[in-house]
């Protein structure tokens, strides 16, 4: 197994995490449809809309009729 000859100083340790950060902010728009915040790329979870088409499959508006 290979072992390393000298000790690494802090600061090569430092400059070699410094791409292992987490980046601060979230990026969050807002839905087309109803203006609530989502993730980019994601379903709005409030209306169900993607791209201005629906694609929220979980209950059918039949469903929620026959049910409620």
């Amino acid at each position: 197994m290979a072992l390393p000859k000298r000790r690494h100083s802090k600061s090569r340790r430092n400059k070699r995490r410094t791409h292992q950060k987490l980046s601060g902010t979230v990026s969050v728009v807002k839905c087309a449809k109803c203006g609530a915040a989502v993730l980019p790329h994601n379903a709005c979870g409030q209306c169900g809309f993607y791209k201005g088409r629906k694609v929220d499959h979980t209950v059918k508006e039949e469903e929620k009729s026959r049910k409620g």
